[in-house]
């Protein structure tokens, strides 16, 4: 029987891999929740609130059904940022670390899993990429976790203060979302500097992805060796890169511009705050809509026109070979390039005179596509099991599920059993879709040759 089973598993392709590995680590971990000593004295804890929090933590989402401060144990606490850092880390690379720790040899199945999970387009380096990942993800842990500290070990003692920053920082780091401050996320500090930036800072680097981080560093390297001027340093890096960096900056700042300018006479968000604070808090509020889940203002009083563009910033989401969710940056970005040039009558897609391949752009239509499909079934789902739920307050939560976002506008608390587990399943097709449908059809299309064609026949669009 064992022997079936082995045979099994070995025939399963990366993305089915993935999907299994962060069902039965959810599983795991709701079960785990749900022993009495994680829930504080006084509190119960229903099966599917344990595998709801489960899955929030390892989606990386941040949407709770129970106050992660006051509901769960010191155990409870520590099991959901386990969760949140095996989540923000990815069980291949932590899979793949367990096993250099123990100087075991990767076996070619498990180069491979690594390489299509990463969408490498080579098998060369893999272990030390892996603990290139790791080290980065425990580094900027470690120095957001101090930031943090110099305002919370003031205001809660040393040892709650260590722990306060470590938690905040990791689920930062991680785009969770989940704190154990309170009911009110970072809404206490809204107009105070160090947690705001410390936050903005942990959310964009994590957004960026990996891969960018090297790249950017390699070029720096080279221009405090004199050997590229800071003039062509852009220039320098890769095509990816160049997306990702450009595409960022658009998104964080247009954002932060319209939300600044929906929300300045809103009196319920940002209207009677300085104008310094309105600054920072429609940064933020462009920030953590990137699948970060934290939140400095009331999201239910957001203005209507705020809500649409976090609709819009929530479902693109962060970037590739990151801890953010969402559809990507670069697919977003690939799909803006390919109507361009569509519009121009051009053939190729191109970005700083190179060619997209047809590969990538096959693989941002159906990310997108299967996004978006996602989005619209599963509100249309939660729609019919709570008819008595705003259909504006519906649309937020499944975008905010979908894209593993986190924020909510006051419906997670309200959701019955049915509502809980379609979110449930959402925030587990957002963490794993993009990540497993674009890895199946970039590989299917490199596989697949191009010489054999159909005959065509001619279509009305438009």
């Amino acid at each position: 029987m064992f022997s079936n089973i082995s045979k099994r598993l070995h025939k399963l392709k990366t993305a089915q891999i993935i999907a299994f590995s962060f069902a039965l680590t959810i599983l795991a971990g709701g079960l785990v929740l749900w022993l009495p000593f994680c829930t504080a004295p006084g509190a119960q804890t229903s099966f599917t609130d344990a595998l709801f929090t489960a899955t929030t933590c390892v989606c990386v989402t941040g949407l709770v059904t129970v106050t992660t401060a006051a509901h769960w144990t010191f155990f409870g606490k520590a099991v959901i940022l386990v969760l949140i850092q095996i989540g923000g880390i990815g069980l291949v690379a932590l899979a793949s670390i367990i096993f250099i720790t123990l100087h075991k040899k990767l076996s070619l199945r498990s180069r491979r899993l690594i390489q299509e999970s990463y969408n490498l387009d080579k098998m060369s380096g893999l272990v030390k990429l892996v603990k290139r990942v790791i080290a980065c993800v425990f580094g900027a842990e470690a120095i957001g976790a101090v930031f943090y500290s110099f305002r919370f070990i003031p205001q809660f003692g040393f040892a709650r203060g260590i722990a306060q920053s470590v938690f905040t920082a990791v689920s930062a780091f991680c785009n969770a979302g989940v704190d154990i401050l309170g009911e009110n996320s970072l809404a206490a500090y809204v107009d105070d500097p160090l947690i705001n930036f410390t936050t903005i800072g942990l959310i964009i680097l994590s957004g960026l992805g990996f891969t960018v981080w090297w790249d950017v560093a390699e070029k720096l390297k080279r221009v405090c060796q004199r050997r590229l001027s800071l003039r062509r340093m852009f220039k320098s890096l890769r095509l990816h890169s160049k997306l990702v960096l450009v595409t960022t900056a658009v998104l964080v700042l247009g954002g932060a511009l319209l939300i600044f300018l929906f929300e300045y006479h809103n009196p319920e968000t940002m209207g009677s705050m300085p104008l310094g604070t309105k600054l920072m808090a429609s940064l933020f509020q462009s920030v953590t809509t990137r699948t970060a889940g934290f939140l400095t203002v009331d999201q239910a009083s957001l203005s209507g026109a705020s809500v649409i563009l976090c609709l819009f910033l929530m479902f693109v989401g962060g970037s590739p070979m990151g801890t953010a969710g969402g559809i990507k940056t670069t697919t977003v970005a690939v799909l803006f390039l390919s109507v361009i040039a569509n519009l121009r009558g051009k053939h190729d897609v191109e970005f700083e005179n190179r060619r997209v391949r047809a590969g990538y752009i096959r693989s941002a239509v159906v990310v997108a596509g299967m996004g978006f499909m996602t989005l619209l079934t599963m509100s249309l789902l939660l729609a019919a099991a709570m008819p008595q739920a705003d259909l504006v307050d519906i649309i937020y939560e499944i975008t905010s599920a979908m894209a593993t976002v986190g924020l909510t506008r006051g419906l997670t608390p309200e959701l019955t059993v049915p509502g809980k587990w379609i979110v449930m399943v959402t925030m587990y097709l957002g963490r794993i879709g993009p990540l497993t449908l674009g890895t199946a059809v970039l590989m299917r299309a490199r596989k697949t040759t191009e010489s054999t064609h159909l005959a065509e026949e001619d279509i009305m669009i438009g």
